[in-house]
C-alpha cells in the first residue's frame, strides 16, 4: 500500500521508498536517530525487533497515551 507521506527525515535512506508494510517490518534502527546499539537494547529489554513491535508495545503505547491525556487536560 502506498502511503502519501514524506518520511525522508524520519527513516534511514535505505527505507525511505518502501511501502508501509515493509517499513513496519523493518528493524527499529531503520528509524532516523535510532542506532544499532539502541536497537540491541530494545531487543534485550522488550524483545522489540521491528518498527511494528515498537509501535504496538504496551509500555510505549501507555506512555504515549498518558502524554496525550496530559495535553487534552490542559
Amino acid at each position: 500500500m502506498a502511503v502519501p507521506a514524506n518520511l525522508d527525515k524520519q527513516l534511514d535512506k535505505a527505507y525511505e521508498n518502501l511501502d508501509l508494510s515493509a517499513i513496519l517490518d523493518a528493524p527499529v534502527d531503520a528509524l532516523a536517530g535510532v542506532s544499532a546499539g539502541d536497537a540491541e537494547k530494545l531487543a534485550a529489554a522488550f524483545n522489540i525487533k521491528t518498527i511494528r513491535q515498537l509501535g504496538t508495545n504496551k509500555y510505549f503505547a501507555l506512555a504515549a497515551s498518558l502524554v496525550q491525556l496530559e495535553k487534552a487536560s490542559g
